[in-house]
């Protein structure tokens, strides 16, 4: 059984998989889980290193911009898609799983952040550890809450629609 596939043509990457008919086990417990972790940050890894790479045009401050939009997106992300998969789906916790632990751990960096802020303080550029510091948080915890509003508003507006659902057909 082929899980995983991923062929090259040229430039162009495309990565397959089939993880519904996954059963693996060992020593009685399903490792279906761990291949949705494994999968989702692998993915989120490899996204991560493209938006680092992307040279953002005209910029020449100290902060880094890339790690600094990805936390903020991933704490963004990481408040919608749990709000709704708690609150609405009923997701897979194992898909669950994938997409938090897996592709949102493997595409924030905090560590990465940590790294940057140490490596502007030992290059004298205090203000702008500091600053890096405060803004990443300041934001994440912004879009974080924004993420959870936001998600609460689309699910709102879900059930509002299921419950204004008009019959339409013949009535005896």
């Amino acid at each position: 059984m082929v899980i995983f596939k991923i062929t090259q043509r040229g430039d162009e990457i495309q990565i397959s998989y089939n993880l519904t008919k996954l059963n693996i086990i060992n020593g009685g417990y399903v490792m279906r889980k761990y291949i949705f972790i494994a999968f989702g940050g692998a993915t989120g890894a490899i996204l991560r290193f493209i938006i680092k790479s992307i040279q953002i045009h005209n910029y020449n401050g100290n902060i880094p911009l890339n790690t600094l939009i990805i936390n903020v997106a991933g704490s963004f992300l990481l408040s919608m898609i749990l709000t709704i998969a708690l609150e609405v789906w009923e997701l897979d916790i194992d898909l669950r799983l994938g997409i938090a632990t897996g592709f949102l751990g493997a595409f924030t960096t905090f560590s990465t952040l940590c790294k940057e802020t140490v490596i502007l303080m030992q290059k004298g550029f205090y203000f702008s550890a500091l600053s890096y510091v405060t803004i990443s948080v300041i934001l994440g915890l912004f879009f974080a809450y924004f993420g959870i509003i936001l998600a609460r508003e689309v699910i709102s507006k879900i059930v509002k629609d299921e419950n204004n659902t008009e019959y339409e057909g013949e009535m005896e």
